[in-house]
């Protein structure tokens, strides 16, 4: 990966306007935030600024306003959370350019914060447009990035900035990319990759580009049935995308030639309906019964995975094995994850996970705190699982 600049090349900053982008796109219920883990995420990184004196100024979006304001998603909202996550005062201007912002700017003491409204209630940032981005760089000496979750979008206040400021990454930021280099990067071998999820459309290049780059590919959950159902097995009636199945048979030729093991379910837990404490049973992969759908895999399969668990250096997961929500179809999802956990606190592999689901699945099993590093990032998490490059990160590695 090439060199980036981090916080600890920033020395004497103090009186120093420092424009942070950070990702506070948390969910709110009732108008009141519901989930400060992303704040949490951007405490270090802000408060580290603060207390070397600097002017920290918070650029965010929140929600799709769509290039207009709109009351209920300005960032107004979120400021008494960061307040409270940060123990800290934290101003508020109700704009993030022109005479709103440069008034808040000019009243700030050396180690004050300041939230800036929604960069998104303008059109110019998610067109990245000059315009916008010079009215942004004027509010600022120096452009720190730490919101890895928004580098996959080549927007003013993700990307633009970095042509104006001098830029660097943010600790969280750092944290991340240091993460997915061991994840992918540059990992140590064996490296074996848990993919799960519903549907294999979704994640067609997430699977062609892993096979060419881990040893083995564990793929569970329903896109697990479209590659069962692809080698003319009958998976009843089983979440399966059954026009995929050329496709299907294309990654397992990709992963043939390239070395790459890739693992199937051998059996599943199947039921006939899909809630919680179905009637259900075990059955070899090639005996689900055509009147069931399979909503887990089973223990063998389980022990298979373990198996590769323990072969593995590094691991690298994305996704559950079955359908997690409902007990109790979470059994395969949580061993291989208490496993994979156990695994890592011996000090035998570095475990990097994410995805919106993967997060819940590791938070249910109780083990999101063991893993080497749980990525909060659902899309850019994706993104560079899929090989492809992240304007937010490039930017920041250029010059």
């Amino acid at each position: 990966m090439p060199a980036f600049k981090t916080l600890d090349d920033l020395t004497d900053i103090a009186g120093k306007r420092v424009l942070v982008r950070v990702d506070l796109n948390v969910p709110v219920t009732d108008g009141k935030v519901s989930d400060t883990t992303r704040i949490e995420r951007v405490a270090p990184t802000i408060l580290e600024l603060s207390q070397k004196g600097a002017k920290v100024i918070l650029l965010a979006h929140f929600g799709r306003p769509k290039g207009e304001p709109v009351a209920d998603q300005s960032l107004s909202l979120i400021a008494p959370a960061v307040e409270q996550v940060l123990d800290q005062h934290v101003a508020f201007a109700t704009d993030c350019i022109g005479a709103p912002a440069a008034d808040a700017i000019a009243k700030m003491q050396d180690g004050d914060i300041l939230l800036l409204e929604n960069t998104r209630f303008h059109k110019g940032e998610e067109k990245n447009t000059p315009e916008f981005t010079a009215e942004l760089a004027k509010n600022g000496d120096i452009y720190v990035n730490d919101a890895f979750s928004a580098a996959h979008r080549a927007h003013a206040s993700t990307e633009g900035l970095a042509h104006h400021l001098a830029a660097y990454a943010g600790r969280t930021m750092q944290a991340e990319l240091e993460a997915l280099e061991k994840g992918l990067g540059q990992p140590t071998r064996p490296v074996v990759a848990i993919v799960g999820g519903a549907k294999v459309s979704t994640k067609i290049d997430l699977l062609s580009n892993l096979v060419t780059k881990v040893d083995a590919l564990v793929i569970g959950g329903g896109m697990a049935n479209t590659f069962i159902a692809a080698q003319g097995i009958d998976v009843g009636k089983s979440l399966c995308e059954h026009d995929l199945a050329d496709t299907a048979r294309s990654i397992m030729e990709t992963a043939k030639t390239a070395g790459c093991s890739i693992v199937l379910p051998v059996d599943g837990v199947v039921a006939r309906e899909f809630k919680a404490n179905a009637e259900n049973e075990t059955v070899d992969i090639k005996a689900i019964p055509a009147d069931a759908m399979m909503l887990d895999v089973g223990p063998k399969s389980v022990e298979l995975i373990n198996g590769w668990i323990e072969k593995a250096a590094t691991l690298v997961w994305n996704g559950p094995l079955g359908a997690f929500e409902i007990a109790p179809f979470d059994k395969a999802t949580v061993s291989a994850a208490l496993h994979a956990a156990d695994q890592t606190k011996a000090g035998k592999l570095v475990s990097v996970a994410g995805g919106g689901d993967t997060v819940s699945a590791l938070n249910h099993a109780g083990v999101a705190d063991d893993f080497s590093y749980v990525s909060t990032a659902g899309g850019a998490f994706l993104e560079w699982m899929e090989g492809k490059e992240l304007p937010g990160v490039a930017v920041l590695t250029k010059g």
